[in-house]
């Protein structure tokens, strides 16, 4: 009987870590922006995609990420692309056979919301090497299905590409140009690589050295509030953010660091009145909460939720008491400061985050 209870246990013990595993890569349903509005230039020419069928397909928007189809993404790397089913994998590889699909353009195409399936459990493999993609962010970002049609992220395709990835806000255009030095070719073989090195370059680690060696600061006496790769004006830097607190108050570090060389591309410090345990909601000029302060900001961003405010902190500035944050929607960053005392929107900046 007891042989019995063992065999029972283990056979639901593996029933429940198989369905914890098929859980963890569940296919998820989003709402994402398909986008006709958008352009893409390769090298200066406009590039247009249609699926099999000659119909046109447009980039999708999701999260801060742009989106082609992997049919597209083939076209441009001038290789085959293959699907397996049986293992969900799809395949990138040799020197493309057929030409590229032509169609009709789609000139009805609007700008609106559609139902996105990411799909984390699929593999992306590029001349036999399986990629997985981060964002400017170095957050992982998973492939997606839209009208039968695998998508991935236009940046990521780009760097492997090796292309210098832009936006043009006034015209709706993602560029991916060449650069005299070939472009910046990442291997996104882990998602995680905000903390390898590019080709050459220096770290995440190393760079937040540099930063502690300029401010003349050790690891042990500062607070690091941000620390992170980023894409700025053509080049990856890492963005380095600390604190050192002293006396009645703190300083504020903020550092770029070049990912290729490793030299301070700019910096600055500010001095705060401030001192940790003023910073609640009970100092008696602190009227707004949190809650309230987030709901006014996401109201001037039609769409966008909590899950959107990419950063968010009470501070004291100029003798007040401020609500700054970040929300990041769409193709867009919203910068915001809000009065703690009065509720009242004091600043507020906007931007595309391929600025």
């Amino acid at each position: 009987m007891k042989k019995n209870r063992l065999i029972k246990t283990t056979a639901c013990a593996m029933a429940l870590s198989a369905a914890l595993t098929v859980s963890a890569f569940a296919a998820t349903n989003v709402t994402a922006t398909l986008s006709p509005d958008v352009t893409v230039r390769i090298d200066g020419v406009t590039c247009d995609f249609y699926n099999a069928q000659g119909k046109e397909v447009h980039p999708i928007i999701y999260n801060g990420t742009t989106y082609i189809p992997l049919r597209a993404v083939g076209e441009l790397m001038g290789k085959n692309v293959n699907w397996d089913g049986a293992t969900g994998t799809a395949s990138l590889s040799g020197t493309r056979t057929t030409g590229n699909v032509t169609g009709t353009p789609d000139t009805a195409a609007k700008r609106t919301d559609v139902t996105f399936t990411l799909r984390p459990e699929y593999h992306i493999v590029i001349d036999g090497t399986e990629r997985t993609f981060v964002n400017a962010n170095g957050t992982k970002i998973d492939p997606a299905i839209y009208n039968g049609s695998i998508y991935l992220p236009l940046r990521a395709i780009g760097e492997i590409m090796g292309k210098r990835v832009s936006w043009d806000g006034a015209t709706q255009t993602v560029r991916l140009d060449s650069t005299a030095s070939g472009g910046d070719v990442t291997d996104f073989d882990t998602n995680n690589s905000s903390q390898s090195a590019p080709t050459g370059g220096v770290t995440l680690e190393q760079a937040k050295q540099t930063a502690l060696q300029h401010a003349g600061k050790t690891a042990s006496q500062v607070q690091f509030v941000k620390a992170q790769q980023d894409w700025e004006n053509g080049r990856k830097v890492y963005e380095i953010e600390f604190i050192v607190s002293g006396g009645t108050g703190y300083t504020e570090y903020d550092y770029e660091i070049d990912a290729a060389t490793g030299k301070i591309v700019s910096y600055d410090y500010d001095a705060e009145n401030y001192t940790p345990t003023q910073n609640t909601n009970t100092n008696a000029n602190v009227k707004i909460s949190e809650a309230t302060a987030k709901q006014t900001a996401l109201s001037r961003v039609p769409g966008a939720t909590a899950a959107n405010i990419y950063k968010f902190k009470l501070d004291f500035d100029d003798g007040r008491w401020e609500y700054e944050g970040e929300i990041r929607y769409g193709t867009m960053e919203y910068d915001f400061t809000i009065d703690a005392t009065t509720g009242a929107i004091i600043e507020w900046d906007m931007e595309s985050i391929y600025d």
